[in-house]
Order: structure tokens, then C-alpha cells, then sequence
């Protein structure tokens, strides 16, 4: 699957601790995002579609409400990072920064 004309790839810089915290993170794939994330260096912004950004919120957003506790490996400062990341990424799509394409 491509994306479509319309679509846009929007460009998020990720770095320190939040790019650590990031990596450690069992995502679900999602058109190989978790691919993408693992070799990102944090060094120039990462071009994430609007799904990817979608999907990193819902793995962010499991991840802080804590759903799984049994899996769970936050310590305070991952939590943090953790938080600081989701909490950007949410203020972009809210502010719609990252609007959906015409037609979807």
C-alpha cells in the first residue's frame, strides 16, 4: 500500500531521552514504523504520516495508563520521557499541526 497524493509525511525531531525510551518500546507494526524507529538516530527529524503518529499515540498512550501491569518497566524518569513525548505529539494533532488529507 502507498500513500496517496494527498498525503503528507510530517517531520517530528525526537531526541535524548525521549528517543531512548522510544526505542525500548514494544510497538505494533504499523507500515514499518517500528523498523523506522529503531534505526532513527535523533539526529534530523523522523517523516512520520499521519497514521504513524496515530499509532505512536495509541502505543504511548497504553504505555502510560499503565493497562498491562505486568509488563510494565517505567521508572520515574521513563515516565518523564515517556510523557514528554506523548504530550508533544498530542499537542500537534490537537492543534491539528498534522491535519488529516482532504476526503478522509
Amino acid at each position: 500500500m502507498r500513500p496517496g497524493k494527498n498525503y503528507r509525511k510530517h517531520q517530528v525531531l525526537i531526541t535524548g531521552a525521549e528517543l531512548l525510551e522510544l526505542k525500548s518500546l514494544a510497538m505494533p507494526e504499523s507500515f514499518g514504523l517500528e523498523a523506522r524507529v529503531q534505526r532513527y538516530e535523533g539526529k534530523r527529524p523522523i517523516g512520520l504520516y499521519r497514521w504513524d503518529l496515530e499509532c505512536l499515540l495509541a502505543t504511548l498512550s497504553l504505555e502510560l495508563e499503565d493497562r498491562f501491569p505486568h509488563h510494565s518497566r517505567m521508572r520515574r524518569k521513563d515516565f518523564a520521557a515517556l510523557r514528554s513525548l506523548h504530550d508533544r505529539l498530542q499537542a500537534g494533532v490537537s492543534l491539528r499541526l498534522w491535519p488529516r488529507p482532504p476526503g478522509t
